[in-house]
Formats: structure tokens, C-alpha cells, sequence
């Protein structure tokens, strides 16, 4: 396993060297194709801001092709995103910046050629990648200890793409059979492996499933490992009663297993979107919201009798209510903190319902934001109602409050917005949720924010 990190982390250190060299190699081909001075060193400048801002994108989104089950396709959309993050970046900071750069149509050419060479390269580099891997000297020859459902899940991981790099050998158990089953060779009871590993030396690796139970036959075989050049790894059984993916950390030196990732629980991702928040919202608030508040509270006023805010009390960070502020767009009923919405609900009003399918009663919720209540981005908070009753019914429906929650959320710009009729779509909704909270990126919020926009502009049918 350590092996394996350390060639991850160098091919990853690989790639990028490469797309550096040809990301500078096309920037300055093309200014020097367009008949541009390309030996002065404000241009050397601005060839070294845009390595620092393409490494930062690529960073971030990542670099896949030494992962062992992608395909091109893969490859290609990853060197889009990297791509396009960049040439965005590129444009705010040698504009604020006024760096001395080729002129903005040859930038366009640059950031295209950048985007056709760079996949190229990385393609080659990966059918290169899945060569080597395939020489013989480079696979890793295994034989496993235990038969629970973490073995055979280890089995299909290990056998289920050739370019793997793996060769498993067999097993090792207490019974034949069980959930390996014919699937892998039976090679014996777990005190007949010291036994099979001095016949075999050419075993490189040796993954143990067994319970702790068995920690007398469990020792024997990790002596005999760690002195005879066989790498052990031991396999927790937590699989056996909880088939979920699970994530491995430290607390000190006390090593320890998680149910989800959680990039937030981190200090520093945590500052960053607070840091986000304020920044957006306060801006918001003192520029374009006053406008929109007396536009709204004019209209309201004509139209609807009542205020013009609508306190709701929902359900927040770590299962604590608060009050989520919004545009009042219905006329005032004793159903509100009780009845969601429905498309052709008849509480609404004409100018509610345009507020609703624009997403302008939501707005309020910048103030939210701001007094930490809520995030810009988030899962949708809902009212105390639904949560005491959607919790009782749907499996893991609480883990979305490990975060705050937001003015617009993953599941809301991915078809799970509006009314949920039925129970499939409140259960698509919470496992929206969940993936946003384990793949959380400043990145990922600026898209949802760009999604949310762009739905409220073409007109979203969820929107009611």
C-alpha cells in the first residue's frame, strides 16, 4: 500500500511537470507564431503566474490517470474542468494585475491548444501508464487470509481490471467455500500459511481478514511476514455488518475509521467558507438587496395584505432550529410551518409565484448567511416538521445537518428542487446532500451558485 501511494504521488508529480512544459511551450509558441516579443522579461512574468495559477487549478481538481479504474473519457472532462477553472482565473488576475500578455484572441487559441495538446498528453501518458503496469515484474502477487465480505470485495477489486497489477493466489480460511467461494483457489487452513509462503516466495503481499478472535494464528503469520520480506496489511471486519464505504484517519497516533469524508470538519475548509460567506453576502446585502427589498416590499404591499418577511423555523447545523428568512409569497395561512408547497398551490399569489420561479423570496437568506445560520451553499434547511418525520422513514436522513445548511444546494441544481411527492425524491434529495458534503470545494459552490443562476434564467419546472 505504501509502494503504491509513493508511484501515485510520483506520477501525479509527472503529470503535472509535463503539462507545465507544455502549457509554457504553447504560450510561447503562439506569441512568437502572432510575431510577438516573447524574450522580455515581463513576459517570463506573466509565463510564471500562469504556471503558479494552472498548478493551483490542477491541484485542486486533481489528476486521475494513474487511478486504476479510468477511462479516457475520465481523463479528457478532468483536463476541462482544469482547463476552464484556469483560463477564468487567468483572465481576473493578469487583468487586475496588468501583466504584460499576449493579446486576449491569441489567448483564446492558447487556452484551446492548451486544452486539445494537454488531454492528448495525458492520454498517451495513461495507455503508456497501463503498459507498465501490465509487465510482469510489476505485478503483485497475493494471497488473502479470511473469506468475509471484505475478502471478496478485496477479490473483485484486485481481479476485476487486468490493469490492476495484481495476481491473487488464492486463500486461506478455516472451511472452504463461503463467500469466495469457486471464485478464488482454496489454499488452506490459516496455520498451513508460514508453510505456503516458504514454497512460495515469489508472494509479495498478504492481506488478513481474520477476526481478532484468532489473534494467536493472526501473530504466527505477521512474524513470519515481517521477517521474510512478505508485506502484511490487516483488513478491519467492519464490512461484515456495515457495507458502507468507510475513510481511514488519525488522531495522534490513534488510527481510527470514519463513515464519511468531511472535508469541512477542518479547520482551515471551514474559515474558507465562512471567509466566503461573509465576503458574498455582506456584498450583496449592501448593494443590490436594498433595491430588490423596496421593489418587493411595494408590490407586496399592493398585492398581498400581511408583511412582507416570512420567518420560518427550520432545522440547521447539528439538528439545531433556527429562523430562515424569506420574501413573503403566500398569503397568510395557518398551513405555513406545516404543508410544503405544491406547483399549483393556492396560497400562493401571482407575484409570489413569480418571486418563487425566480428565486427572489429566497434572497432574505443572505442574512442568514451572514449571521451564520446558514451558508451560501448547502442542503436545503427544512422545516422542523418534515425533519421529525423524514427522519423516522429515511436511512442516514440526518447526516445532511453535519453541515449548514444553504440558500441553494447540490440536490437543488441536480433535479431534487421543489415538491417531493413522493418518497424517491426526498431520498434523492438526502443523498445529494451527502455527496456534497464528501466532495466539498470552494470550486463546487462557485458552480452550484453559477447552476442556480443560470436555472433561474432559463426557468427551472422544479421552481414553484
Amino acid at each position: 500500500m505504501v509502494s503504491n501511494i509513493l508511484e501515485n504521488r510520483t506520477l501525479f508529480s509527472a503529470v503535472l511537470i509535463g503539462d507545465v512544459l507544455i502549457g509554457n511551450a504553447l504560450y510561447w509558441c503562439i506569441g512568437r507564431m502572432f510575431g510577438e516579443d516573447m524574450y522580455s522579461h515581463a513576459v517570463y512574468q506573466t509565463m510564471i503566474v500562469n504556471t503558479v495559477l494552472y498548478l493551483a487549478c490542477t491541484i485542486r481538481g486533481g489528476v486521475v490517470l494513474y487511478r486504476r479504474n479510468v477511462h479516457i473519457h475520465h481523463i479528457v472532462m478532468r483536463v476541462m474542468e482544469n482547463v476552464f477553472v484556469f483560463s477564468v482565473l487567468d483572465i481576473a488576475v493578469l487583468l487586475l494585475g496588468r501583466f504584460n500578455t499576449i493579446p486576449y484572441p491569441q489567448m483564446i487559441i492558447f487556452w484551446i491548444a492548451m486544452l486539445l495538446t494537454i488531454s492528448l498528453y495525458r492520454v498517451c501518458f495513461r495507455m503508456l501508464l497501463v503498459r507498465w503496469r501490465k509487465a510482469k515484474k510489476r505485478v503483485r502477487n497475493v494471497v488473502i487470509v479470511g473469506n468475509g465480505y471484505n475478502a471478496l470485495e478485496l477479490y473483485r477489486e484486485m481481479t476485476c481490471n487486468d490493469m490492476a497489477g495484481y495476481c491473487v493466489y488464492g486463500y486461506f480460511d478455516y472451511e472452504r467455500g463461503g463467500l469466495l467461494g469457486d471464485k478464488c483457489t482454496y489454499l488452506g487452513l490459516p496455520g498451513n500459511v508460514t508453510d505456503y509462503l516458504k514454497s512460495h516466495t515469489e508472494v509479495h503481499d498478504l492481506y488478513c481478514c481474520l477476526p481478532s478472535r484468532h489473534s494467536e494464528d493472526i501473530m504466527c503469520i505477521i512474524k513470519y511476514c515481517v521477517n521474510h520480506l512478505v508485506h502484511f496489511y490487516s483488513m478491519p471486519n467492519v464490512s461484515n455488518y456495515l457495507h458502507h464505504r468507510m475513510y481511514f484517519n488519525m488522531f495522534g497516533e490513534v488510527p481510527y475509521l470514519s463513515l464519511y469524508r468531511e472535508p469541512l470538519t477542518k479547520f482551515e475548509n471551514r474559515f474558507v467558507k465562512r471567509l466566503f460567506d461573509i465576503c458574498v453576502s455582506a456584498t450583496f446585502l449592501v448593494t443590490l438587496f436594498p433595491i430588490i427589498f423596496i421593489v418587493v416590499a411595494v408590490v407586496t404591499k399592493i398585492t398581498m395584505p400581511g408583511p412582507v418577511f416570512f420567518r420560518q423555523k427550520r432545522t440547521g447545523l447539528n439538528g439545531r432550529d433556527f429562523y430562515c428568512l424569506k420574501f413573503r409569497s403566500m398569503r397568510v395561512n395557518k398551513d405555513a410551518d406545516t404543508v410544503q408547497a405544491t406547483k399549483n398551490d393556492p396560497r400562493k399569489t401571482r407575484w409570489g409565484d413569480i418571486m418563487r420561479r425566480t428565486n427572489i423570496d429566497e434572497l432574505p437568506q443572505f442574512v442568514n448567511v451572514l449571521l451564520g445560520d446558514m451558508s451560501i451553499v448547502g442542503p436545503r434547511p427544512h422545516m422542523v416538521k418534515h425533519t421529525n418525520d423524514y427522519s423516522k422513514i429515511i436511512d442516514q436522513y440526518m447526516v445532511r445537518h453535519y453541515i449548514k445548511p444553504g440558500i441553494t444546494g447540490w440536490s437543488q441544481v441536480t433535479g431534487f428542487r421543489g415538491e417531493t411527492k413522493h418518497l424517491s425524491e426526498m431520498e434523492g434529495r438526502i443523498r445529494g446532500d451527502i455527496w456534497y458534503m464528501e466532495h466539498w470545494s470552494v470550486w463546487l459552490d462557485i458552480y452550484i451558485m453559477y447552476k442556480t443562476v443560470a436555472n433561474a434564467v432559463k426557468g427551472d419546472k422544479q421552481a414553484f
